[in-house]
Formats: C-alpha cells, structure tokens, sequence
C-alpha cells in the first residue's frame, strides 16, 4: 500500500511511508469534524481530441473552483476519450496524452483534481497504464493504476493495459481518499476494503462505465452496497457521451456510509455535481438528486445521445433516411430530427410497385410532421430496367427474393448517391429483430453509416414510438402506422410473418439465445415451441456474414451485435439442436 499525504493540501505533495496515525481516536475524532466540497465532473470527451478535450477539462476545473470545491474528479481515461482502442498501441499518442497532462496540470491550483489518462509504458516493450492522476499545485501529485482489468462483453483492457498492484489512499484537505478506476469499484475484492482499512474516509471511483437498460439504477445499487461494506463516503463519477457503439449515461453518485444515495448526476447530459461532505454526518443538504428516468425514457434518451454524438463527433452536415412509412424508419426520423434539429434531416420515399397508397401516405405524413426536406423518387423505372437487363440471364426462372432484393438495393444505391452528394450519413433502420434472423438485405437497407435501432429488438420499437408521440400536442408517428401489420412490401400481399415468428415470441428466442447464452433445450424449456427455436437459431447463427458487414450502431441491451457478440463468420458449430 502507497500513502501521499499533505495537511496543508495547497502545497507539493510527497509520499510517505505510513498511515497509521488515521486509526487513532483523536484522527479520528477530527475528521469527524470535518467538511470537503468535492465536484463531481461528468463530462463528454472525444476519443483522440486531446487539445479538445484538456481544454474542457481547464474549462470544468475552472468551473469548480468557482463552486468552492476542494477536489474535483473527472471520469476514466478522460483525455484521450474511451475506449481509444489501438490508439493506444501508438507511443506518439502516448507522448502526447501525457503532453496533455502536464498542460491541465499546470491550471490545478487552488484545487485537487482526479483525472484519467494513459500513463506511457515503465519500460520499453511494456504496455501502457490505466491511470488517474492526482494534480495539485500545478503538478503530478500522484498516480493511481488501475489494478482490475475488464476483459468481458465490450472491453478489452487486457489488450492495452499492465495492471497496477498498489491501492492508494491520498490526504485532501486533511482527509484521507481512497482513490480506484471502474472495475476496482465492481469486483468483490477490489481495493476498497484495504482503502478504508488504511484510513480513507471517502473513496473516489472515476469510471467509464457503458450503457445498456437498467444499467443506471444497477451502478447505483453497487455504490449503495459498496458505501454501506466499507462504512465511507463513496463518490462515483462516470462518463457521458457517445462513442461508436457505445453510449455512456452520466448518473454519477454519491453515497453516504450508511448506503444513501445523497446525490446523483443527470442521465445522459454532460453535468457537475457539486457536494459538501460531512464526514460527521451522513446527510447532505447542497447536493442535488435527480430522478432516475422511467425505462422507455431511458431507452429513447440513450438512442438520441449516441446518434447525435457519432453524427457530430465524425463532422458529418446531415443525415439521409428511407422513410418507408413503417414503424422503423418512423422511429429513427423522429429519433435523427431531436438529436439533430429538423434542418439536419433529409426523408427519402422512394415507392416501388408493391408500395401501397396508405404506406407511402404515412412517410409524407411522418415527414411533414417532422418538417424535414423530403424527396421523392419512384423506383419502379428503375427496377423495370433491372429486370430487363436480367431477363436473359433469368431465363426459365421464377421471381424469388432475389426480385424482392433487387428493390432494397435500388433504394440503398439511391441513399448513397444523395450521401455522396451532400456529404450527410445515411442511417438505416434496421432492428435487431431482423438483424438477429437476416430479415435485411446486404447493399439494399443495410447500406448506410450508422444503423440507430440496430439493439433495439421490434417489440422495444413501438413502446419508444409511443413515448414519444406522447411528448408532443399531437402524435409524429400516426397511429395508422402503429397498427399495420409489418411488412417490406417486396411482394404482393407480404407480412413478416410470413418469413419469422411472431415478434413477441422471436424477440424471446433472441434474448435468451443472444443476450443469455442460452441453449436449444433451455430455450424450449421456458415453453417456447421447438420448432420455432430451432428454426430461429438456425437463421440467427448462418447471418453471423450479414450482420459483420452493417453498419454500427448503438448498444441498449445488455449484448449487442458487434463488440459484444464476437462469433467466427466460418462456423459449423449450431446451437439449433439436432
């Protein structure tokens, strides 16, 4: 165990050898006595911007110390963004993280502050650290390694990072900090306990801890128990923003000793949470407590950060949709407008032969209601040309869905012509439902940039349809589209379920299968039809090539296709039973 302690908390830092003297009775006595303003700062940095983002980070120290915070805590990694993935197999980068160090460093006087950011290799041929560093009086004070790697679901810190060995515990305004990163905070026997047994009386955990459905009350439900184990102060600041796939939602915490959550962050907004600690007390009256959002909320709010953020952290002016006049594209329109503003978004009909009156009026519907650009364009010209080009080599067989295929594909050509035109990103809209089962198209609705409801399984769609709709003086979606039965309208007379189960009961199958790991005969177990699984499964593991070649898109279950889900393409391995 390393201790860095300073009574006077202004001056340099050094490190000391012992900390015994926070057991005695008369320490004790006075710390209890004692009060800390600590901010939490939940920001949203961007992987690789570090000029950016140590300027944001100047910015909120600023911020702070006009709060009269004795210490202000910034989440994991946040100067080179998370995750930065092989940026950190790249020693320039490394230099230059720590470059951005030393400038924030500079700017921290009159306050302690917390921050994450690489720390380049101890010897040459090493990997680099996970660390937080203590800046104080316009320096490094001391660094903490993150001594619990993940290496489970989307992470892969193992890849990039040596893990530390030593907790530390440093003084901060006379008291003693427990100082850890993310997964120290979520293991059993992570660093706390030997933390507290040191003498800290409050432990400082910053994270960036992705989002999936109801990750935010189980994060806090941690921290509650994790306060009340070890008797101390716990506060938890997390990272907001999204990055690719992942979206990260804020709600950080503090806890009192007893497990009483006495402050929590915004959900999915950048946010500085400002907190006085009386270490005598368990009772805050300056923090600020906001409510958890209800599950549906959470969901759409969680869509609507990831999309703004992947379109606007890329530099694109805009985005391009199909708007079919089904529920999906509906959803995703009205997604891409709030997170964008309606001038952003161009709608796309473009009706074929098998297009119905009553579906192409619901997208003209959909995109007024917007009052977003709208362009029509008729494929049926165009398919005619298809076929006819095709004839000969077709001859003497019959129209399959390789007709029905020919019609997404024109659409996915003609999205790409107005992306490569204007210089916006085309959004699909695909869910995972038919992701799961390849209900899509390769080159035809799967082309596109950024897929917003590719985790969202068909029966999540028109909950969050319906959300929404409830926000406004009047519905965007009109209710004609919710109660259409679906179909892609390739064929005559098509529905989806004429090719899947019915959603309620496909979805089943997904989560248990994907999401759960479960088996053939543990699915039917839970009373779901064997033929069914096993037709289901069959369709989810032969489209492992289909979903490798779409676009990504944002993570709001507890596993996603991509990052998540890693499964060899050329696989005879089947999990349908025989």
């Amino acid at each position: 165990m390393r201790y860095a302690t300073n009574d006077k908390y202004e001056p340099r830092w050094t490190l000391v050898s012992s900390f015994l003297s926070f057991s005695s009775w008369r320490t004790r006595a006075r710390i209890a006595a004692m009060k800390l303003r600590i901010a939490l700062a939940q920001v949203n940095p961007i992987v690789g911007d570090l000029a950016g983002n140590a300027r944001m980070v100047i910015r909120t120290i600023g911020e702070a110390k006009k709060r009269g915070a004795r210490i202000v805590a910034f989440p994991e990694l946040v100067l080179s963004g998370y995750p930065p993935e092989d940026l950190l197999l790249k020693p320039r980068f490394l230099a230059d993280c720590r470059a951005a160090l030393r400038k924030v460093a500079r700017e921290a006087k009159g306050i302690a502050v917390l921050i994450g950011a690489p720390e380049p290799p101890p010897r040459e041929g090493g990997r680099p650290r996970n660390a937080c560093y203590l800046l104080s009086d316009g320096q490094v004070a001391a660094t903490y390694r993150k001594i619990n790697l993940p290496n489970y679901g989307v992470f892969d810190e193992k890849r990039y990072f040596e893990p530390g060995s030593e907790p530390l515990v440093v003084k901060i305004g006379g008291i003693p900090v427990g100082i850890q990163i993310c997964e120290d905070i979520w293991i059993d026997d992570g660093p706390a306990a030997a933390q507290v047994r040191a003498g800290a009386r409050m432990i400082v955990n910053i994270s960036a801890s992705p989002y999936h459905r109801g990750k935010g009350r189980e994060r806090e439900k941690l921290m509650q128990r994790r306060a009340r184990q070890n008797g101390c102060w716990l506060c938890y600041v997390n990272l907001v923003g999204g990055q690719d796939e992942l979206v990260f939602d804020g709600c950080s915490v503090i806890a009192a000793p007893d497990g009483t959550t006495i402050a929590r962050g915004k959900a999915f907004e950048e946010d500085l949470i400002v907190a006085d600690i009386n270490f005598g007390s368990s009772r805050i009256k300056t923090a600020r407590r906001e409510e958890h959002l209800e599950p549906v909320e959470e969901v759409y709010r969680a869509l609507l950060l990831g999309t703004r953020d992947y379109v606007r952290k890329n530099g694109f002016s805009g985005v391009v949709l199909g708007m079919s006049g089904g529920v999906d594209s509906a959803l995703v329109g009205v997604i891409a407008v709030d997170a964008l503003g309606k001038g952003a978004v161009t709608g796309v009909t473009m009706p074929s032969p098998f297009t119905s009156e009553a579906t192409l009026r619901d997208a003209r519907t959909v995109c007024k209601n917007l009052g977003i650009r709208t362009l029509e364009i008729p494929i049926g010209s165009i398919y005619a040309i298809y076929l006819a080009s095709l004839r000969a080599a077709f001859n003497g067989r019959r129209m399959d869905v390789t007709e029905e295929n020919i019609q997404a594909r024109i659409r996915g050509n003609i999205l790409m012509a107005l992306s490569n035109k204007f210089g916006c990103l085309v959004l699909t809209t695909g869910n995972k439902s038919e992701l799961a089962v390849g209900y899509c198209t390769l080159y035809g609705d799967m082309a596109g940039g950024f897929d917003v409801i590719k985790d969202v399984p068909k029966t999540l769609v028109y909950p969050l349809c319906r959300y929404r709709n409830a926000l406004g003086r009047r519905p965007i979606i009109p209710n004609s589209i919710l109660r259409r039965r679906p179909t892609a309208e390739l064929r005559a007379n098509q529905f989806d379920e004429d090719t899947l189960p019915p959603y309620p009961v496909l979805d089943r199958i997904i989560e248990l299968y994907v999401e759960r790991d479960m088996s053939f005969d543990e699915i039917v177990s839970r009373g779901l039809p064997a033929a069914t699984v096993r037709k289901t499964l069959r369709m989810i593991d032969s489209s492992e090539y289909k979903r490798r070649q779409g676009a990504p898109g944002i993570k709001i279950t507890p596993k996603a296709f991509g990052r998540d889900r890693r499964l060899p393409i050329t696989n005879r391995y089947r999990g349908a039973g025989k």
